[in-house]
């Protein structure tokens, strides 16, 4: 039997609901639907110790299990990543944008963390480092990684329960107001963004560019980006959700991971790490208050 990463235990369900459509959003260790529900058919999802497949219906009080992969570790990716912290338990990454955290390719976050972070010795270290949540692609910044079973079900545990503060960074484009909150359900379900504005420049093509602290409180996918084009303020550089004609081509999305404050899963401590937004970011506002004045004196 493979051994307990996560686990779950379901509560205020108002109707059953499909085991893959439940794990997507509470699982942050599969970055995917998709990967739910290959992690399903691969038989990793216990629901009251017993296995289950797609067509289970989850109900309130059920214990869901996610356990550790039985595929072979495969080949290392060779690429080296900055490490910002790292213990025999857990370590914290910058990832860089463009490289995603895990998927069916090679080019991935997961298969390069062997060749970055030293073996764990603990009794419960994990084959594999495990990454514990979800950055898209395109974002950058920090990224939490656990090393043994332990950390990764209590580490889990915080996100899901919103004890871990994350904080990002982002250039939006458009006239946006200094602090306030967004509230906007994502798929049906319940969405909080809380942002402040530490610089606003103007913008020849924008308008107006603002660099903004965002502190998302709960974890949709593309929260953020969704977030901020609901209020006319796409993220600089989102061809998903930005406005066509107004994306800076080669220049990537303008979206960091910055901030992390959560317990130590074995030492109970209080970690808090910070990173310095991306040179580009800054670079960025630079040349559109320049243009602005060049061209708008």
């Amino acid at each position: 039997m493979s051994s307990i990463i996560a686990k779950h235990i379901v509560q205020n369900l108002s109707s059953p609901t499909r085991l893959s459509d439940y794990a997507i959003d509470i699982f942050q260790e599969l970055p995917s639907r998709k990967s739910v529900k290959k992690a399903i058919k691969a038989g990793r999802f216990q629901v009251n110790k017993e296995v289950k497949n797609s067509g289970y219906f989850v109900q309130s009080g059920d214990l869901i299990e996610l356990l550790a992969s039985t595929k072979p570790i495969g080949e290392i990716l060779q690429l080296p990543l900055e490490i910002v912290f790292e213990d025999d338990f857990l370590a914290i990454i910058n990832k860089p944008a463009g490289l995603a955290v895990s998927g069916n390719f090679f080019k991935t976050v997961a298969n390069a963390l062997p060749f970055n972070l030293k073996k764990s010795n603990a009794v419960d270290a994990l084959r594999k480092p495990l990454p514990v949540h979800r950055l898209d692609a395109l974002t950058s910044g920090l990224l939490v990684i656990s090393k043994t079973k332990t950390a990764s079900i209590h580490l889990g545990q915080q996100f899901e329960n919103q004890q871990i503060t994350k904080q990002y960074q982002a250039i939006a484009m458009g006239t946006i107001s200094k602090n306030g909150t967004i509230e906007m359900p994502i798929d049906d379900k319940k969405s909080l963004t809380h942002f402040e504005v530490k610089k606003s420049v103007k913008s020849l093509q924008s308008g107006q560019l603002s660099l903004v602290n965002l502190f998302p409180k709960t974890g949709r996918t593309h929260q953020l980006r969704i977030h901020l084009a609901s209020i006319g303020c796409p993220i600089l550089g989102d061809a998903l959700y930005g406005n066509e004609g107004q994306i800076l081509k080669g220049k990537g999305l303008f979206l960091s991971a910055i901030g992390l404050t959560f317990t130590h899963p074995i030492s109970d401590e209080s970690l808090n790490f910070k990173i310095d937004v991306p040179n580009k970011f800054l670079r960025r506002m630079e040349l559109e208050e320049k243009r602005w004045k060049k061209f708008k004196g």
